[in-house]
């Protein structure tokens, strides 16, 4: 398996899903208990320079990147800070 890599180092490529480490991540959980979780590792999908070539879209000034969540965890993620490929699917032999 890969190791994660510091978004310092490197960007997967536009469009990719990766595995991503989101420190300290909680995600609300279905239901109205108010119930939380803490999910430091997610699959989102990136998007290169997102704010760069969609100004108008939003005011945000930050990262020109942007990683779209999938389902519920569709929202910004700044909090980014490694990521890995997703590894492949085990094969029977």
């Amino acid at each position: 398996m890969s190791a994660w890599i510091p978004l310092s180092e490197s960007l997967p490529a536009n469009g990719a899903r990766v595995l991503c480490h989101l420190p300290g991540n909680i995600v609300h959980l279905p239901g109205k208990s108010g119930a939380t979780e803490l999910r430091e590792v997610v699959i989102l999908r990136f998007a290169k320079d997102f704010f760069l070539t969609n100004p108008s879209k939003t005011g945000y000034t930050g990262a020109p990147h942007f990683w779209l969540g999938e389902g519920t965890s569709n929202r910004f993620f700044a909090e980014v800070s490694h990521w890995m490929p997703i590894p492949e699917t085990p094969r029977d032999t």
